[in-house]
């Protein structure tokens, strides 16, 4: 039996904090091996016990969240820490720079627990998570804020399927809902998007759909 997956979680709110790791440690899969409440220790506590994934809140003192996850999973990070961001919707502003940042992906505080639990095995095994209805309303809404004019896509250093892929990717669909859609088989689908993600020199799928927002590919 494999060792369970050891969880880091982060957040300022005492009976949110204490709600998530009493859901967490019920799981026999999983570990709470550290909390703590504010972005400075989260980035400490995360350097020194390595855990496999860290469920961050945004707003939190001393430092806060998204810096937190620059310090921990940003471009510049050796060894980047797979990062949960958990968030309140009217915090939507912020979700964007969380995920340009380095999240691995991002849920809402009312999420269903076994969504978090999902999603906390989802990052450590090494998948973005980001939910389409939730992908469409916090960072569509910020589209024209966050990118730049609309770019060309025949600059882009893509084939034509591989831009449908990511345009698909950016709006939230899963491997399979895309083969459906494109009439491909899911493997032809994983191929499509490594290339894409290869090509872009993006991290995972979430910093595809911050690149797609960015240069205008999506409404």
């Amino acid at each position: 039996m494999s060792a369970p997956l050891r969880v880091l979680v982060a957040d300022d709110q005492v009976l949110v904090r204490t709600g998530l790791v009493t859901i967490i440690d019920a799981q026999p899969d999983l570990e709470v091996v550290g909390e703590c409440g504010d972005g400075q220790a989260a980035v400490k506590l995360a350097r020194e016990l390595s855990p496999d994934v860290v469920v961050m809140d945004v707003r939190m003192p001393v430092l806060d969240g998204i810096t937190a996850t620059r310090l921990l999973a940003g471009p510049d990070v050796a060894a980047p820490v797979k990062v949960l961001v958990v968030t309140n919707f009217n915090l939507d502003e912020n979700v964007y720079q969380a995920l340009r940042a380095g999240a691995a992906g991002f849920l809402l505080k009312d999420a269903p627990p076994d969504q978090l639990l999902d999603g906390i095995r989802t990052v450590a095994a090494g998948a973005a998570l980001l939910d389409p209805e939730v992908t469409r309303q916090l960072v569509g809404r910020y589209a024209t804020r966050i990118r730049p004019a609309a770019a060309d896509p025949g600059d882009l250093p893509l084939a034509p399927r591989e831009l449908e892929v990511l345009r698909l990717v950016a709006e939230g669909l899963s491997n399979s809902e895309i083969a459906a859609t494109l009439v491909l088989s899911q493997e032809t689908v994983k191929t499509y998007v490594s290339r894409m993600l290869a090509k872009l020199g993006v991290r995972d799928r979430v910093q595809a759909v911050v690149y797609a927002y960015r240069h205008g590919l999506v409404d």
